[in-house]
């Protein structure tokens, strides 16, 4: 009977950090960049323990353990936007945004320009060229960003003379998914995990890529995870209930 608890026990904890995941996919299905998570368990086997102090394995227990979450790094929708500062990645591929922390890698390729004339990310933070941020002057229009990533503008009130300010800087990464999520659409590199530069990758101006969370399927899953939490929670309560009838029935005395 304490197996069958043990057993339910570990199989809601899985359940709700497969909750947790989807949940968190639901709730950024509009956000642009976004790439979906999924929950990773295994078995655990517990054999066991007999009079004799040797255990089974023939006999053993099965419990889930609940060992990580892994990123689906799958391309999402690209949406025109008609923003001239609106770039898509069409490949493996990451800008590189600064922030207080150090780099962090993002597809989120919605930008802005800063009042100190820089190229940020909708959170304020700078977007790295292969020499630094790129940054505009007042009089620079007509943005233009070449698929390779180089960043041009028109530059002077009077003349138009075309003038580059940049190149985004696209990397990627041979072990992506030992990146670590932070916020919605940055990750971060661990120790060990070194970007490299994203030569097949190539930028569509005036374009943005949404999330790739399917929205069908994680609301299905949603239903299933819900549907089997509560058969686990009968199982765990007829267990219980069984434990109590059995106590009872133990403890009345003979007449």
């Amino acid at each position: 009977m304490e197996n069958a608890l043990l057993v339910g026990l570990s199989r809601q904890m899985a359940l709700s950090r497969q909750l947790e995941v989807i949940a968190n996919n639901v709730a950024n299905m509009n956000t642009t960049g976004y790439k979906s998570d999924g929950a990773l368990f295994e078995e655990f086997i517990a054999p066991t323990a007999q009079d004799d102090g040797t255990s089974r394995a023939d006999s053993a227990v099965h419990f889930t353990n609940d060992r990580g979450i892994w990123h689906d790094f799958t391309q999402g929708p690209v949406q025109h936007t008609g923003n001239p500062l609106d770039v898509a990645i069409d490949g493996d591929g990451y800008f590189v945004v600064q922030t207080p922390n150090g780099e962090r890698y993002t597809r989120n390729g919605a930008f802005q320009v800063n009042g100190a004339g820089q190229l940020v990310t909708a959170d304020g933070m700078p977007v790295l060229g292969d020499n630094g941020p790129i940054t505009f002057q007042q009089t620079d229009h007509n943005v233009a960003i070449t698929p390779d990533g180089f960043v041009s503008v028109n530059e002077g009130n009077v003349t138009n003379v075309e003038a580059r300010r940049g190149k985004l800087r696209l990397v990627r990464f041979a072990r992506a998914q030992n990146l670590i999520k932070e916020g919605a659409s940055n990750f971060r590199a661990p120790n060990g995990v070194d970007p490299e530069p994203a030569t097949n990758a190539k930028l569509q101006q005036m374009a943005v890529e949404k999330s790739n969370v399917n929205s069908v399927l994680e609301m299905t899953r949603l239903i299933d995870i819900t549907r089997s939490y509560a058969q686990v929670s009968a199982l765990l309560q007829q267990t219980n209930d069984m434990r109590k009838n059995a106590i009872s029935q133990l403890a009345e005395v003979p007449t």
